[in-house]
């Protein structure tokens, strides 16, 4: 069930982290996802200044959150290259595709969707 949100992003997070745990992911991945999927927040109501909108699912090996908000992403490349040491910003999304196993990014016209994957088993036992 779609959650909107528009300033406090403590529900994002505590919504994140229930559903993390439902699906079995083990707590140190579940502060991963907490992390990504917050970062991806905040970037929703600092630079899209819109309400954003969580959507979380699991089957038995991944859970993906969805982050949707009316903002515009223009670099198709964004947060796949290291920002430089000395970078004031840049490094949210750069983080988020290092915690997550997978990340979409589109956007367009019509708003940014990115979708955070996260393995909830790996090698049998999680991380």
């Amino acid at each position: 069930m779609p959650f909107t949100y528009t300033t406090d992003l403590s529900e994002v997070r505590a919504r994140v982290r229930s559903h993390a745990r439902q699906a079995g992911l083990p707590e140190t991945r579940a502060n991963d996802l907490v992390l990504a999927v917050s970062e991806v927040a905040a970037n929703t109501l600092r630079h899209a200044r819109s309400a954003g909108t969580l959507t979380i699912w699991h089957d038995d090996s991944e859970i993906v959150c969805e982050i949707r908000d009316s903002g515009i992403i223009t670099d198709p490349l964004v947060g796949q290259r290291r920002p430089p040491a000395d970078a004031l910003a840049g490094h949210g999304l750069w983080l988020v595709h290092q915690l997550c196993d997978q990340v979409e990014l589109t956007s367009g016209d019509g708003g940014t969707t990115i979708r955070m994957h996260m393995t909830i088993r790996l090698d049998g036992a999680g991380r």
